[in-house]
C-alpha cells in the first residue's frame, strides 16, 4: 500500500529523537512538508538536515519550550498566524516519573499544562485551517499507561488519559468537517525516555540497566522493544486518506503489551 502525503503540510511536537523524530521522518519520506518542533535549535536543524525532500518538501523549524506554557502559546499562536497545516501530531516529553504519594497538587499542574493544554492550545489553532478545508489529520501520541496505569508514572497515567478522553469528544465535533482524530497508545520503544527510566529503575532495584530491559522485553508477547521506526509507519497511515474512516479512536502500538481489551 502507497502512502503518498506530497503537497501536506506537518507539525510534528517533541521532533529531534525518539518516537517524534521517527515520525517527522516517515512523513517527509511520505511527502509531506514538515516543521519540526522541539527545544534545541541545534537538533533541530540537524534533524532537518536528515529529511527527504525528494518531493520538493520545504521543511521548517520551531523552537519551543513545551514546559513553559506562556511562552509556548506566544510562539505557537505566532507560528499559525502565518502557516497553516494539514497534520498535526501532538507529542512532547513526558513528565517527570514518580508515584501518587510523591507527587503534589504543583506537580499536577505542571503535567497539565505541558500534556494537557498544550495539546489543546495547538489543535484549537490548528483546526481553523482543517475544518475551512474539510480535511485534516489530529494525532496524539499517547500512553499504554491510560489503559493499565504504570505506579511510577502518575502523572502521564493521568494527564494523558484526559488527553484521551478529550479527543476522544472532539472526534465526534469535527468529524463533519473531514477532519479526524485519533490517539496512539505507546507501548516500549527504544528511546532516550525508556533508557532514562530504565536506568532509574535499576538503580532503585540494585540491577544493571541491561537486566531491567530484560525484564521489560519478557513482558511483551513479541519478546523485544518497538522500533521508533515502527512507530512512524502508524502515523504515516492515520495522516493518508487510507484512514479517511478512522477517527475517535485509541490504538494500541505495544507488540500486544496490554492485557485489557
Amino acid at each position: 500500500m502507497n502512502i503518498n502525503l506530497s503537497g501536506k503540510k506537518a507539525l510534528v511536537g517533541g521532533s529531534t529523537s525518539g518516537i517524534g523524530r521517527a515520525i517527522a521522518m516517515q512523513l517527509a519520506d511520505s511527502g509531506a512538508t514538515v516543521t519540526l518542533m522541539s527545544r534545541s535549535l541545534e537538533k533541530l536543524e540537524a534533524v532537518k538536515a536528515e529529511l527527504a525532500t525528494e518531493h520538493s518538501q520545504k521543511h521548517q523549524v520551531l523552537q519551543v519550550d513545551f514546559t513553559d506554557f506562556e511562552a509556548y502559546k506566544t510562539i505557537i499562536s505566532g507560528y499559525f498566524e502565518d502557516n497553516s497545516v494539514d497534520i498535526l501530531v501532538n507529542n512532547t516529553q513526558g513528565p517527570p516519573a514518580g508515584t501518587a504519594l510523591e507527587k503534589d497538587v504543583d506537580d499536577y499542574q505542571q503535567a497539565f499544562d505541558l500534556l494537557f493544554k498544550s495539546v489543546v492550545l495547538t489543535t484549537e489553532l490548528a483546526l481553523k485551517q482543517m475544518r475551512k478545508q474539510q480535511w485534516g489529520r489530529v494525532i496524539n501520541v499517547a500512553s499504554v499507561s491510560i489503559k493499565e496505569p504504570l505506579s511510577y508514572l502518575v502523572l502521564s497515567n493521568s494527564i494523558r488519559a484526559a488527553v484521551v478522553t478529550w479527543a476522544k469528544s472532539l472526534a465526534t465535533e469535527v468529524g463533519p468537517d473531514q477532519v479526524t482524530v485519533n490517539s496512539i497508545l505507546t507501548g516500549y520503544f527504544d528511546t532516550e525516555r525508556i533508557a532514562s527510566l530504565n536506568a532509574k529503575k535499576a538503580k532503585e532495584q540494585g540491577v544493571s540497566e541491561k537486566e531491567v530491559l530484560e525484564q521489560m522485553e519478557a513482558k511483551v508477547p513479541v519478546r523485544r522493544i518497538g522500533n521508533p521506526e515502527e512507530y512512524g509507519f502508524l502515523v504515516a497511515f492515520l495522516a493518508s486518506n487510507r484512514a479517511a474512516y478512522l477517527t475517535g479512536t485509541q490504538i494500541p502500538i505495544d507488540g500486544g503489551l496490554l492485557n485489557s481489551l
